[in-house]
């Protein structure tokens, strides 16, 4: 992987040269740049014990820059590499990075780094593509595999992609992952994952009112054994249904089963542990002219077993899990005892108002009678009027713990200010 990360440098390395060397030699052509800039406030107040840490105030932003071209005078061989850095303005905040000496606080997992985020060759024939290199990787609701986006440092994957859309309303994805690299800071051993992993993943769409897709993600063990291999296969059908001119309606359902790991990696196995668990997911969701209404009951199966050293509990590794199980974060790893998540939301968006919602969770364990807790999130976002591509957000989430909920869940309450700028030529 680092010959074939090299090799996507080197090609993209030649957008240095001058314009007058690119249109002598044809090197470079439908040259192409975009970027981001987004500033975050965000608090987190968590209430530990016996000692309870100051909260974390944490200032960032992050800055990415991107540039693309099609290489050689070609229209199917092309580049593209992006650099993002992350700044803190303060540091009020735990980052999880003991490097920089601040550990009071409670956690933001947002350290300052600079990293080469994506840097890949694509090879198009037709409606086919062969991407090389290190990449953003997003499948269908990021439940498995995402970016991470909504920490400053974006998760990337160094990665050979194959993707296909030649059929008519069937789209092909398969990608062979040899390095994941997460949000922390790339210093750290269990940030940056050498893997053998497969993905899987192929959708076609029946009828507007119902898409099919199918999945196999083959993870497998990390080195130093970081990262718990697996196989997670499943279905997933989803839809909109219009049943009136101004009111329709969206739903998921989904089932997946998880079983011990096929993919191997650096000698290391998964003969110590026993997986097999399973996935549910039932989703609703209304939009009556704005308004904004759902349901959605999640399962992620739990170990019912107790025994030492097996981890039977449905986990996702490589998912974006701030999107699920609520804006707390207080289910990165699924607990041994599986979770239960009950949610409820209500809202409203349009266009000149932008989008309110709130989300309710209850959350409960799979196996055995326990309760969690409870949370509710609110978001707040639009896009600033008289400025393109610039759009704020206001959001908090307030996780309420229940006495005796087993896993040391403590009450948390987070609240995010932020501003979002992109840009791109055209």
């Amino acid at each position: 992987m680092r010959k074939m990360i090299k090799m996507s440098m080197a090609a993209v390395m030649v957008m240095g040269v001058s314009s007058v060397s690119v249109q002598a030699n044809d090197i470079l052509t439908n040259i192409k740049a975009d970027g981001q800039i987004r500033a975050r406030y965000e608090m987190v107040d968590q209430k530990q014990s016996p000692i309870n840490t100051p909260n974390a105030n944490a200032f960032t932003n992050r800055l990415s820059l991107g540039v693309s071209a099609d290489l050689m005078g070609t229209n199917w061989l092309s580049a593209y590499v992006q650099m993002t850095d992350v700044r803190a303005l303060n540091n009020n905040y735990h980052d999880a990075y003991a490097g920089n000496g601040i550990e009071n606080n409670d956690l933001v997992k947002d350290p300052e780094q600079t990293r080469l985020t994506q840097a890949y060759l694509d090879m198009k024939y037709g409606k086919t593509k062969l991407r090389v290199g290190r990449q953003a990787i997003n499948l269908d609701n990021v439940r498995f595999v995402g970016t991470v986006d909504w920490r400053q440092m974006p998760q990337t994957f160094d990665a050979y992609t194959l993707t296909d859309s030649t059929v008519e309303n069937l789209n092909l994805f398969a990608s062979y992952v040899t390095q994941v690299n997460g949000v922390g800071h790339d210093s750290i051993s269990t940030e940056v994952k050498d893997t053998r992993t497969l993905l899987l993943n192929a959708s076609y769409k029946v009828m507007p009112e119902l898409k099919v897709t199918v999945y196999d993600y083959m993870i497998g063990e990390g080195t130093d054994g970081h990262q718990t291999g697996s196989d997670t296969y499943g279905i997933a059908l989803t839809g909109e249904v219009k049943v009136a001119e101004a009111a329709k309606l969206t739903y998921r359902a989904e089932y997946a089963q998880q079983s011990e790991a096929s993919m191997e990696n650096s000698g290391i196995t998964s003969a110590d542990v026993d997986v097999d668990a399973n996935y549910m997911n039932l989703q609703v969701c209304a939009d009556v002219s704005g308004i904004l209404a759902g349901i959605q009951y999640e399962v992620l199966s739990g170990d019912g077993d107790g025994k030492a050293g097996k981890e039977k509990a449905f986990q996702t590794p490589l998912a974006t899990l701030h999107a699920h199980n609520g804006f707390a974060d207080m289910f990165m790893t699924t607990p041994e005892a599986g979770l239960e998540d009950l949610s409820i939301s209500l809202g409203y968006k349009s266009k000149e108002f932008g989008m309110l919602k709130a989300t309710y969770h209850d959350y409960t364990a799979e196996v055995g009678n326990v309760d969690y807790g409870t949370e509710l999130d609110v978001t707040y976002a639009r896009a600033i009027p008289g400025v393109n591509n610039l759009s704020g957000m206001l959001k908090v989430a307030d996780f309420d713990a229940d006495a005796d909920n087993g896993i040391d869940l403590v009450d948390t309450t987070k609240f995010w200010a932020m501003l979002d700028y992109k840009f791109a030529t055209k």
